[in-house]
């Protein structure tokens, strides 16, 4: 017999400062596939200040990323027991903004940015989290295809969505290209994408003009 059992679990995150409760911006910025968080939020201090407040989520599941030593990387589901691993990301980030929102009487303008797998986990979540998405970025990935559709258009229908893709990116089809722009069309958004030269990446002068919209 297989059964689950759930117990406390530590996980870990990034932030570009300890909340002094008076930011008028927080970004959640969700990393992609075998990376961490504390890299990850590199991209993105040059951003941070009085005003703006940087928070990257990890991961929970680990592995090395070449044979059996070496770096680690995170990532957040694959598809062994995924409806699992998705439920926990779900506790997990819903308890992290009740942990950060709490040092805030007026709360900030919430930002979030999926960089690719990042973008699937982060539509799934922002598509279900009680509070207001005011900009849903998809950098090189885009929604995903399991959402409940009629709850997202009305979850993201005051959300600015930007598609972010890289014109070599080696890991973007024309065939998802194609299905990302049905699923905007489900929400009824506009589907056209902000183009950069580049591969599966975040250059920085591309963040500076789409964290500067």
């Amino acid at each position: 017999m297989k059964n689950t059992l759930t117990f406390p679990y530590q996980a870990q995150y990034c932030i570009s400062h300890s909340p002094s409760g008076n930011e008028n911006h927080l970004w959640l910025v969700f990393h992609g596939y075998g990376q961490l968080a504390e890299f990850f939020i590199r991209k993105f201090l040059p951003y941070d200040s009085n005003e703006t407040l940087i928070l990257a989520p990890e991961g929970t599941n680990y592995g090395y990323l070449k044979d059996f030593q070496g770096r680690v990387g995170a990532n957040w589901m694959t598809k062994h027991e995924r409806e699992i691993a998705i439920e926990n990301n779900h506790r997990y980030l819903d308890q992290l903004m009740v942990e950060i929102l709490k040092n805030f009487e007026v709360l900030p303008t919430i930002n979030v940015l999926g960089f690719s797998q990042g973008a699937a986990t982060a539509t799934r979540w922002a598509s279900r989290w009680e509070g207001q998405i005011r900009r849903l970025i998809l950098w090189s990935g885009g929604f995903a295809h399991d959402l409940q559709w009629n709850l997202a258009k009305e979850k993201f229908s005051n959300t600015e969505i930007i598609s972010v893709l890289g014109t070599k990116d080696e890991l973007i089809t024309q065939e998802s290209i194609e299905k990302q722009r049905e699923l905007f069309q489900l929400l009824e958004k506009d589907s056209k994408p902000f183009i950069f030269e580049g591969g599966h990446e975040l250059p920085a002068e591309v963040l500076k003009k789409i964290m500067a919209q």
